[in-house]
């Protein structure tokens, strides 16, 4: 079984060292949200994450959920319930949520380093209230005030949780299409009818009512995606005034049987004249659903980084224990039958590989997290807007890129234990079966390419990258003169003139040919993640190299990101070649001749 120990060390001289977050709280109105209270919150976090969440990961995959056909009901892995319960009465659920409602009022920021312990200690448990913190949102910024005083008090709490049900058998991506109805009662509320499906945690028994934020037409929807309107519809009836009724029209059809994630409940819903209330106004659904979907798509990309950690934690362990052969350059430890296989530069790559992926994806999602803050509470307008743009820009990239990463450092870490990884003995088959989910659910990665480039930078002009680029180049000036950094502005110069490049001559070849924007899409993407996190990493190494930490904390960072320019950041050569070929090269091939 594979070990989780939260990385409280990075953790800090991300949130102190390289993003300064307190000084950011305070200028920002979270004058209570302090280091000291940061470091009890970090504290707390990693003893409840280590010791009650990450021993039931192992049995939430082996056993996983049950499905009674008879009732539809859920009953969650062994220990899931009262962990939950735990969760509750230790007020995690309202961490990050407004006081007015009950919650703590802390600063999204701080949320982040919980998520990714939590994802690290167990995903499978993580995504039962996942979710709880998007139908907040949604409700807080486009609910009625009857809605948000009845339904988030219970969610932020912990009560009740929340879903997001979008997609349906024949339609997920293209939501356009999606057939669920929404017939008008008579008391104002709607009876919803459709069938939903991948509707993670929609049932189970970890509370007592579930609140399900729906998509569906109204009678006098207009044809596709503009005429989608977003309903609240709890699983038990609840009134105006927030009296709890009898059950609502909506079971729970199936559980899906899943490569990874066993513990978590993936549910088909059956809404049958279900009653609900319209949220926000009619027709303009998809705008309050991407309220939710933005900040759960941030959230699975700490997803991909906690179980990257995870992973890297266990085959370091065991790269450090497993002895066998020798070094190439001869015996480093003579006194022992063989060297452990830490010595082997093939082994070193992977871990390092890890480590570079880890580090500088924690500083990414981390600054992303600082973002959503700057963008909902910066003093001035402006200030707010170029957050909101940034974060915009940056989400697609952090969900993306965090999860493809969080699938090849699962699978470097297990490829470490050799065989031993590839039985279920060590865990860490369960870690990159569980890697896989992220890549796909709240968009793939191809859809997270789209929204990057069709999007972000195509349809709004590259606001957000015209936002990054000055804040990479100002860091290269201010740098210019650091000899512990001046090995790295050079090539990161070049890839952001490289990253501007590239970035015309998509526009430039998108209006002759409109498939070009889908055919460079994915390359744009990754292109881009590897030159984020290569700022990352310089910027890592300067504010180590300024910190009051370790001399061998701050070795660790510049080698590391000497490794990362090296060996990693040359990755982009490739997805720039590919971004230059033209779309033809995809699409010259007929359909037919595919299995020809």
């Amino acid at each position: 079984m594979s070990t989780y120990t939260a990385p409280l060390s990075d953790i800090r001289f991300v949130l102190y060292d390289l993003l300064d977050v307190p000084s950011h709280f305070e200028r920002l109105g979270h004058v209570d949200a302090t280091r000291d209270l940061l470091d009890a919150v970090l504290e707390e976090a990693a003893r409840f994450t280590q010791t009650v969440l990450a021993p039931l990961n192992e049995t939430g995959d082996r056993i996983g959920c049950s499905f009674d056909k008879a009732t539809g009901a859920v009953t969650t892995p062994p220990g899931f319930r009262q962990a939950y319960r735990q969760f509750v009465e230790g007020g995690w659920t309202g961490l990050v949520s407004p006081v007015e409602f009950g919650g703590q009022g802390l600063p999204y920021t701080a949320g982040v380093p919980l998520k990714e312990m939590i994802d690290a200690a167990n995903l499978a448990w993580g995504n039962f209230p996942l979710l709880s913190h998007g139908a907040t949102d949604a409700l807080l910024n486009h609910g009625e005030d009857w809605q948000r005083e009845v339904f988030l008090r219970p969610l932020v709490d912990g009560t009740w949780t929340g879903t997001m049900c979008l997609t349906e058998p024949h339609c997920g991506t293209d939501l356009g299409l999606l057939k669920t109805r929404a017939t008008p009662n008579d008391d104002g509320s709607h009876a919803i009818s459709g069938t939903k499906i991948f509707i993670t945690a929609g049932e189970h028994d970890m509370t007592e009512n579930i609140v399900h934020l729906v998509l569906a037409r109204l009678p006098d929807a207009p044809a596709g995606s503009r005429g989608i309107s977003l309903f609240v519809v709890p699983k038990f009836k609840v009134a105006r005034d927030g009296t709890m009724g009898g059950a609502n029209a909506v079971r729970c059809g199936s559980i899906e049987h899943k490569m990874g994630i066993h513990g978590s409940a993936t549910c088909v819903l059956n809404f049958d004249g279900a009653q609900g209330y319209l949220v926000g106004q009619p027709h303009k659904g998809l705008a309050a659903m991407f309220t939710m979907m933005n900040t759960a798509r941030l959230g699975v990309g700490v997803q991909g980084l906690g179980l990257s950690d995870r992973a890297y934690q266990n085959a370091l362990r065991y790269s450090r224990e497993r002895l066998q052969s020798r070094s190439l350059s001869g015996a480093k430890f003579p006194d022992k039958p063989a060297d452990p296989i830490i010595v082997q530069p093939d082994v070193r790559r992977m871990l390092l590989t890890c480590k570079a992926l880890i580090e500088g994806g924690r500083a990414m999602s981390y600054h992303a997290g600082l973002l959503v803050d700057i963008a909902e509470r910066a003093p001035s307008e402006q200030e707010r807007k170029q957050a909101d743009a940034l974060v915009g820009f940056m989400t697609p990239i952090v969900k993306a890129c965090l999860t493809e990463w969080g699938v090849e450092c699962t699978y470097h870490a297990l490829q470490c234990f050799g065989g031993h990884g590839y039985i279920a003995e060590h865990g860490m088959e369960q870690l990159a079966r569980d890697a896989r989910i992220t890549t796909l659910y709240e968009g793939t990665t191809g859809i997270q390419a789209l929204d990057l480039l069709g999007r972000k930078v195509m349809q709004q002009q590259g606001a957000g990258l015209q936002l990054l680029l000055p804040m990479i180049e100002t860091f290269c000036n201010e740098q210019s003169g650091n000899e512990a950094v001046a090995e790295f502005i050079g090539p990161l110069r070049e890839k952001i003139a490289q990253w501007q490049q590239l970035t015309l001559q998509i526009g430039q070849r998108a209006v002759a040919n409109a498939e070009e924007v889908g055919a460079a899409a994915y390359d744009y993407l990754m292109f881009s993640g590897y030159v984020a996190l290569a700022w990352w990493w310089a910027r890592s190494v300067a504010a180590a190299e300024g910190s009051a930490q370790s001399a061998s904390f701050k070795s660790g960072k510049r080698e590391t990101a000497k490794f990362y320019f090296a060996r990693i950041l040359p990755r982009t050569l490739t997805h720039a070649a590919a971004i230059a070929s033209a779309a033809s090269t995809l699409t010259a091939l007929d359909e037919a001749a595919f299995d020809a």
